[in-house]
């Protein structure tokens, strides 16, 4: 979803448009001919997102925008302001029509719901027909056919407009053609009489069509029609969630010094050029350049690297990046659409709405079958009425050919494979955002993964300590660990966690300094204890061995950290921090493998870091040192090459990539941002888990494919029989069971899935 109001540049405007009443892709490939006919303006309509992405002439009323999508027999909005301005109301209160159109479609569900279950009832049991019921049966039915099938009714009314023919004309033709054949038999017919019944008895033998109400068959089609329509839309509304998330990252107020004061002001109040306070622990308001202080900057949500990155006077920071140190004074040098954050939203926003429209399987059958059954359907008029027979007997078998032919089971075919299916991975930690994501799964033959939190465990970890000689590994350990445990830096908390977890209770500090951007010192048992760069311990004369500086060396070469460690004039050695890899990542790896998949490593990190995680793992391809705008460039340039790609991460830095993937899986340990910008999201943070999702996806669709298989079978076995004559309500109505029967059977399967 937007979150800006229109831009307008010099050679035009930008426009972004919310869509509601799209029942198909094909709904979106018509809005998108519509648009692109005005003179001047390119549009591209994504049908999985709602949204209308739209370049205009300059000066062009969006609402002829608007007016051109109603005329196509849509609605269209310009999307309402994230943000609200102070004294506003909340912008979650407005009426938002995607929310309008959701309820409506809940409504109609509950409603069908209510009424089709005893129509069908009474129609399947005779024992449980009573004296008139036929007539308590059309007044439940008449409103789930009528109201509850509105929008079926609305879309092909508006398919027929532009010619064509698509899943909801053929709901539409069999619900009204049901209904309308019903009441012709209880009116003028003899259905109406009291006592008709509807006999037990499946023979193929010709029937008086007079006799007969096909009414649990048109409320049937319409409440499972209903339900699959609801779920699904009911997951295309978190299409804007990412968006959300990544605005909501940001600081919502700045202290801004003004005549040596600080003064607190809303954010959207900050210009390019004030300075502002950040205190540890605070956000970065916006980007901006370090005017006086020095601290170390969790550049996580950029970087997605565990290591923050130490700034000082002249050093550009940016917006929504979390101060882990000392007090900073920053100039703003870009507010606004202009930041990073900013940029990264609309590298999101870019991303999902261009994906190709996602189209169902049900809609690209539907334009084959649909006109093959209307064709069908007055040739078995023309041929009975040609033969000699009477006009009610031809309107009988014409009629029958449209209600065999609406497939009851369709409703069902979707939604319930993909509620089993779903639940099942809900139990494995894999969940899957809706069906449009099953449809990528399959062909998916590269897997692009993030490296810190997905393929390492994304928190640094104290992996070695090598002391001088003379001094005894666990000294060292104690001494630096306690020193450590007085500091926030998230450095010296991995050591001081790593001392502990080997030496046990560490002793208490005395005089401890903070010296920012170097290290620390302090006084442990007596003794004056640095801990930092090896260029502190040179202030002090304390100069680490031969054999010491070669040991950091190499570590510093493996991508590792180092910080080096004196008392008592000496240096006493080195402690080496490091993100560590995740146990189960190279059998996740292996696992990829065998799928068909081509792993590659993508990171911020550097390539010495990158290349010694990637050989660990068994990762041959790597992309390292890759900031968020490049990491969709990767992406889309694998894409490029004719690769279907996966990509799998965990931070805000990742949300582009995963939004621009074919399938994006987030780890559910990582970052909001990230799993509202991923189809799949891995609840456990175990990479395994992705390949468990791959499958797991591919066999729902497999499932999908056969259920909507069996929800058209039989209505092409039927088809003949209906156009002899020879269909009785009782043999549509177990065909209608039989089918349903056998979606819900088959997509109960999925359960066993491991």
């Amino acid at each position: 979803m937007s979150t800006t109001a229109p831009v307008a540049p010099a050679t035009g405007a930008s426009y972004e448009l919310d869509i509601t009443g799209m029942t198909c892709a094909s709904c979106a490939n018509r809005i998108e001919r519509k648009l692109n006919k005005l003179d001047g303006v390119e549009a591209t309509v994504n049908y999985a997102t709602e949204k209308a992405k739209v370049t205009a002439p300059a000066g062009l009323d969006p609402e002829v925008l608007i007016g051109t999508v109603k005329d196509a027999g849509y609605d269209a909005t310009l999307p309402r302001p994230t943000r609200a301005q102070p004294g506003d109301a909340d912008p979650g209160d407005a009426d938002d029509p995607a929310d309008r159109e959701l309820e409506s479609l809940r409504h109609r569900l509950i409603g069908a719901v209510v009424l089709t279950v005893p129509v069908i009832a009474t129609a399947m049991v005779p024992a449980w027909q009573f004296t008139n019921w036929q007539w308590a049966s059309l007044a439940l039915a008449a409103p789930v056919v009528i109201w509850g099938a509105w929008p079926f009714h609305k879309a092909a009314a508006i398919n027929l407009r532009h010619g064509a023919a698509t899943m909801d004309t053929l709901i539409s033709l069999g619900t009204l053609a049901a209904f309308g054949w019903s009441l012709y038999a209880l009116f003028l017919g003899d259905a109406g009489e009291p006592g008709m019944r509807h006999g037990f008895e499946f023979s193929l033998q010709p029937s008086d069509g007079a006799s007969n109400i096909y009414l649990e068959a048109a409320a049937g089609v319409t409440m499972f029609i209903l339900a699959g329509r609801y779920f699904e839309k009911r997951s295309k509304k978190q299409a804007g969630a990412a968006l959300r998330a990544l605005l909501e990252l940001g600081a919502k107020d700045v202290a801004v010094l003004r005549g040596g004061a600080e003064v607190r002001i809303p954010i959207d109040d900050l210009s390019v050029g004030d300075e502002f306070v950040v205190r540890p622990g605070e956000k970065v308001a916006t980007d901006g350049v370090v005017v006086s202080g020095e601290s170390a900057l969790d550049m996580s949500m950029l970087t997605g690297e565990s290591v923050p990155v130490e700034a000082g006077p002249g050093d550009s920071v940016v917006g929504a990046t979390v101060n882990a140190g000392g007090r900073l004074v920053v100039r703003a040098t870009r507010v606004g659409a202009d930041t990073q954050l900013a940029q990264m939203a609309r590298l999101v926003e870019d991303a999902q709405t261009g994906k190709a429209p996602v189209q169902r399987l049900a809609d690209r059958i539907s334009g084959v079958f649909v006109p093959i059954v209307i064709t069908i359907a007055v040739g078995t008029l023309g041929a009975w009425l040609g033969a000699g027979f009477g006009v009610t007997a031809a309107f009988t078998a014409a009629i029958a050919v449209l209600v065999i032919a609406c497939p009851c089971a369709l409703g069902l075919a979707t939604p319930t494979a993909l509620l089993v299916g779903t639940g099942r991975g809900a139990q494995l930690g894999i969940l899957i955002k809706g069906p449009e994501v099953l449809e990528s799964t399959r062909q998916v033959d590269t897997v692009v993964l993030d490296k810190t939190g997905t393929v390492t465990t994304g928190t640094m970890t104290l992996v070695d300590a090598v002391a001088e000689p003379g001094v005894e590994r666990a000294d060292l350990l104690r001494m630096a660990g306690a020193l450590e445990h007085a500091s926030e830096h998230p450095i010296a908390a991995a050591v001081a966690a790593g001392a502990r977890a080997e030496v046990g209770d560490l002793p208490a500090v005395d005089g401890f300094t903070n010296l920012e951007g170097r290290g620390v010192q302090g006084v442990v048992d007596g003794k004056a204890v640095i801990v930092g760069r090896e260029a502190l311990l040179a202030d002090w004369s304390q100069a680490l061995g031969d054999e010491v500086s070669a040991a950091k060396a190499a570590a510093e070469q493996g991508g590792k950290t180092v910080v080096a460690v004196g008392w008592d004039g000496r240096a006493r050695g080195i402690l080496v921090v490091a993100d560590t890899v995740k146990p189960t990542s190279a059998q996740a790896i292996s696992q990829f493998v065998e799928l068909g998949l081509t792993p590659v490593l993508l990171t911020g990190d550097n390539t010495a870091v990158a290349r010694q995680i990637a050989d660990e793992v068994g990762v041959e391809q790597v992309h390292a040192e890759v900031l968020p705008a490049d990491k969709v460039k990767v992406i889309a340039a694998l894409q490029a090459e004719g690769k279907t790609v996966a990509m799998v991460g965990d931070g805000v830095n990742d949300a582009p990539a995963l939004a621009q993937a074919d399938l994006g899986l987030a780890m559910g340990t990582g970052t909001d941002v990230a799993i509202a910008a991923s189809d799949i999201t891995l609840v456990r943070g175990d990479l395994r888990s992705a390949a468990d999702a791959i499958r797991l996806s591919r066999k729902t669709l497999r499932t999908i494919k056969s259920n909507l298989f069996w929800a058209f079978a039989y209505n092409v076995a039927a088809i003949p029989v209906a156009a002899l004559g020879m269909l009785n309500p009782m043999l549509a109505g177990a065909a209608m069971a039989f089918s349903s029967v056998f979606v819900v059977a088959n997509s109960l399967r999925l359960r066993t899935f491991r």
